[in-house]
């Protein structure tokens, strides 16, 4: 009976190391793909580190785990740090370990990564991330293949084959102090890059084909077909994501796509962010700039400026009330006086011009179709106006009659 369970055991593990291998392979026929794999080929017998180049989602995780299936360490364990994701202050305790009681919160002894990869691999993502304190400790396990725990004095001897990647230019992060130069050179005995997908398009078709199979297996479906002017629309795409961009739009594409062939049609839809108007994932598609409307730097960029609202309007119809109301009382057909409804078109004169004005004898001039006095009091304060000199124009006012 336990023999049978351990052959059961042994074929559920060759059955979950086939869907991993799956899962991470290498999909291609581009010469750079073909390159990788002879790089890859060469570096993994040996136990040199390796250090992966290029930008994110180009497939640096595929290549560090391909370069750990055909190494010497595939039984052992790989062990994978995203050092990004990770925060400065427990990178340490997560990479080394610590004992406990060796800062607040340590309640148990944790075993760190290298520890738990001795015998195997660790792959260091995102390296040019970590914090100088950080970079000197590995160093260290590069040089003499020794740790120790947060809290111990113990030294720990691991046996580890190191795999780094980054999309940063660790050159420059060393001019710029951010990286040591020393770590830089022991990472990179096989400098290894990994180009963009815009360069290789050549390998869209398999890939395309790829992520359909896997999409079909994970829903337990049947998965569309790419017409081949769908695949020349995705062939010309940019592919600032790479990879993992290209990967997201066939599932969306085999998801929201109803018909059993996918056309270009569908892919100029549904590959811009999603069937939004203005997506960038496909060439050609440059996203709209929002247009102004009505123009007009006052404007706003989007939607009609709402209407400024006069700081005088409550005056101005106080005034044209009152002006209604002695129209009706004196039956005068004649409009009301440009000074009455536009209190602030009106010019005072200089107060010397209005205290002369108001010791001279008030008399009031009646002109035809004019309206040479205001009701007294209809401003705010109860100040009154003098007769006008002109017809329909009020030359002196009695200072502070606005707000």
């Amino acid at each position: 009976r336990e023999g049978v369970e351990l052959g059961n055991l042994r074929k559920e593990n060759r059955q979950l190391r086939s869907v991993l291998d799956a899962r991470y392979e290498l999909v291609g026929e581009s010469q750079a793909l073909r390159t990788i794999m002879d790089q890859v080929r060469r570096a993994a017998p040996t136990t040199a580190t390796v250090l992966l180049l290029g930008e994110s989602g180009v497939g640096k995780e595929l290549v560090a785990r391909a370069i750990y299936r055909n190494s010497q360490r595939a039984r052992e364990r790989f062990v994978e740090v995203n050092c990004a994701a990770i925060p400065e202050e427990l990178i340490e305790s997560e990479l080394f370990g610590h004992e406990r009681g060796a800062f607040t919160g340590a309640t148990d002894k944790q075993i760190g990564k290298f520890e738990q990869a001795d015998g195997g691999t660790i792959f260091l993502d995102e390296v040019a991330d970590m914090s100088a304190k950080t970079q000197a400790k590995v160093l260290r396990v590069l040089q003499e293949g020794v740790i120790e725990r947060i809290g111990s004095n113990k030294t720990l001897k691991v046996d580890v084959r190191v795999i780094a990647a980054t999309n940063k230019d660790l050159e420059e992060e060393i001019e710029e102090g951010r990286f040591r130069d020393d770590l830089y050179f022991r990472l990179s005995v096989i400098p290894i890059f990994v180009p963009p997908l815009r360069e290789r398009a050549e390998d869209i078709p398999a890939l395309v084909q790829h992520f359909a199979q896997q999409f079909g297996q994970n829903n337990a479906r049947r998965p569309a077909r790419f017409s081949p002017g769908a695949i020349q629309a995705l062939m010309q795409a940019r592919w600032r994501g790479n990879i993992r961009e290209l990967r997201n739009v066939v599932e969306r594409l085999l998801i929201m796509t109803e018909r059993d062939v996918i056309e270009a049609a569908d892919v100029a839809t549904f590959a811009r962010n999603g069937g939004r108007a203005g997506g960038g994932a496909v060439s050609g598609a440059a996203p709209a700039a929002p247009v102004a409307v009505d123009g007009g730097p006052n404007r706003r960029r989007y939607g009609r400026r709402r209407p400024r609202r006069c700081a005088s309007s409550r005056k101005c119809r106080n005034a044209r009330f009152s002006w209604r109301s002695s129209r009706s009382s004196a039956g005068t057909s004649q409009g009301p006086p440009r000074s009455s409804i536009r209190p602030a078109a009106i010019s005072t004169r200089s107060s010397s011009s209005t205290t002369s004005s108001r010791t001279s004898k008030q008399e009031e001039v009646e002109k035809p179709g004019v309206n040479s006095q205001l009701t007294p009091g209809f401003f705010p304060g109860n100040v009154g106006m003098l007769p006008a000199e002109k017809p329909g124009v009020n030359s002196e006012l009695t200072p502070g009659f606005l707000d």
